[in-house]
């Protein structure tokens, strides 16, 4: 059975002010790592007063050049630029189940076949929200999850050796 994304999820609103944040808690799309490589330390901060907000468990995906295929499980509170599009998880959905249903080069594909623009192409919003995703109940979502966040922490425990080695 399917669903479609606004049924798991929806853009998270609200501000929060520049002058509480950090270098390590604000997110662009300069600093999110492509193919999905999360984030490193932002350059700078904004000079507006407020931006949009992010909570711990939000999922973070780039919505310019969606080819690049940025994306972030936040695990902090924060702000970010209005090029970031920020996924809340709805109450019946595992919110790591979210970041992999989104993680997914499906999903990408779909996010820039049905983007806006040539030069700085943006993913169009109400579009991403009719992503079909598959319907699982919520103690299947955590297993999914579960199995793939051992996997990712595998493969980290990996690059971490193979740069140890290297160096």
């Amino acid at each position: 059975m399917k669903s479609k994304l606004s049924d798991i999820c929806f853009y998270a609103k609200g501000k929060v002010d520049v002058s509480g944040l950090t270098d390590t808690d604000y997110i662009s799309t300069e600093n999110m790592l492509p193919n999905k490589g999360g984030i490193t330390t932002a350059s700078s901060l904004p000079s507006t007063a407020q931006t949009q907000a992010y909570m711990k468990d939000d999922v973070l995906v780039s919505n310019i050049r969606p080819y690049f295929k940025k994306i972030w499980f936040a695990d902090c509170n924060g702000g970010c630029s209005n090029d970031v599009l920020v996924f809340r998880a709805k109450e019946d959905t595992d919110s790591r189940f979210l970041y992999y249903v989104l993680a997914d080069d499906a999903f990408f594909d779909y996010s820039t076949a049905t983007s806006k623009g040539t030069k700085m192409p943006r993913g169009d919003k109400t579009a991403i929200m009719q992503y079909d995703v598959p319907h699982f109940e919520l103690q299947t979502q955590k297993k999914i999850a579960g199995i793939l966040a051992d996997i990712d922490d595998k493969i980290a425990l990996n690059i971490n050796i193979n740069k140890n080695l290297a160096a």
